[in-house]
């Protein structure tokens, strides 16, 4: 066990770490770190006995969370506190061991709240940092509340809309990714859909923000952190894109219109009164699903694009695959498929009426056994 104490280690900027990995879409400032989506993370291998890391937490309603998994192996989730703090990653370990460290951001970017942010600003060890080794394949995940993992951890019986139930880990995109050793990436958000969210608002929808750092977020800090920043497609390029949208579109033509406060405008998905979709209402999501596709090849040239759709019902799957099939006559894109993922049943609910960790692992095992064949 190591003698040094806490106020003895030596203090070092995380911009100033030679051997540090980021997970997530950041900006190019390291100085701090800014983590923005769910499964965002920062890692590290270290040969020492203990290890802290100085973290910044802000917000007003809905704070922080993050989830420290060592070894391959979570240890320890914890909500953060407002303002800057230390934390103690681990101490007493064997200091010849060298230890992997992923601190990950287990909620999702919060754009109810335009002051939540997640940073990190240094870390101190009695021991070396060496390189992360770098994962053959990368996977980016797209989707709404399901891929934020909304509901993923608690008790079925949690009704409460707060960050405690939110889960990075419980999480189908995480469970692929460690049963395919890769790496990956998070843009999500619950509520949204392809063309609009589940309350028919058309600002609520992720192709419109695909393409900045995190431009879902609002408010003056959020612009300061870079998050309406244009992305940097060409810092990763993901061999996998699996979009698992859908849901609260259907959620759309289930629910009253929205009207925009600022223009008085009605939106509406609407539904014939025998309940079926209204032709003309499907056909603006199936050109939606469309236009996605074109945006999502446009900016990631060499990826195999996966539409994972299901855990929640998949009443829109016929549309979905009349859209992937415009697109296919329109680009002759070969590399562009469908997987319908198991339903969630009432065994495999978790809380708010979301898949459970039961539900996340049977999609998670379906999409890694289809990668492993696609790829």
């Amino acid at each position: 066990m190591s003698n040094s104490t806490n106020e003895e280690l030596e203090v070092i900027a995380i911009s100033d770490v030679q051997h540090v990995k980021i997970h997530g879409r950041t900006t190019a400032g390291r100085s701090p770190v800014t983590l923005f989506w769910t499964g965002s993370a920062v890692e590290f291998n270290i040969r020492g006995a203990e290890f802290w890391v100085e973290i910044e937490s802000s917000y007003d309603l809905l704070e922080p969370w993050i989830s420290i998994v060592i070894n391959g192996v979570p240890v320890s989730r914890q909500m953060l506190i407002r303002g800057r703090a230390w934390i103690c990653v681990f101490r007493g370990m064997n200091p010849n061991m060298v230890k992997n460290v992923r601190i990950i951001k287990d909620v999702q970017a919060m754009s109810g709240d335009p002051n939540n942010s997640l940073q990190f600003h240094a870390v101190k060890a009695d021991g070396t940092f060496l390189p992360v080794r770098e994962k053959p394949l990368k996977i980016e995940f797209i989707g709404d509340s399901i891929t934020s993992g909304e509901g993923a951890i608690g008790a079925k019986t949690e009704e409460d809309w707060i960050p405690m139930w939110f889960s990075a880990l419980h999480n189908y995109t995480f469970m692929t990714a460690e049963a395919l050793g890769a790496e990956y990436r998070v843009i999500s958000q619950s509520g949204w859909g392809v063309l609009s969210s589940w309350d028919n608002n058309p600002n609520g929808n992720i192709p419109e923000y695909y393409e900045q750092v995190c431009g879902l977020l609002k408010g003056e800090r959020n612009e300061h952190l870079g998050a309406l920043e244009p992305h940097d497609f060409n810092s990763w390029q993901p061999d996998v894109i699996v979009v698992n949208l859908g849901s609260n579109d259907d959620g759309a033509f289930q629910s009253p219109a929205w009207t925009d406060p600022l223009t008085g405008q009605v939106y509406k998905q609407r539904l014939n009164e025998d309940g079926t979709y209204h032709e003309a209402d499907l056909a603006k999501f199936e050109k939606a699903v469309e236009q996605f596709l074109i945006k999502l090849r446009k900016n990631n040239p060499q990826a195999h694009i996966i539409w994972a759709y299901g855990m929640l019902g998949a009443s829109l799957l016929p549309a979905i695959y009349r859209a992937v099939d415009a697109y296919h006559k329109q680009t002759r894109d070969p590399a562009v498929s469908i997987l319908q993922l198991p339903n969630t049943t009432e065994e495999t609910m978790g809380a708010r009426t979301h898949p459970g960790d039961q539900s996340h692992r049977r999609a998670a095992d379906v999409l890694t056994e289809y990668i492993g064949r696609i790829l």
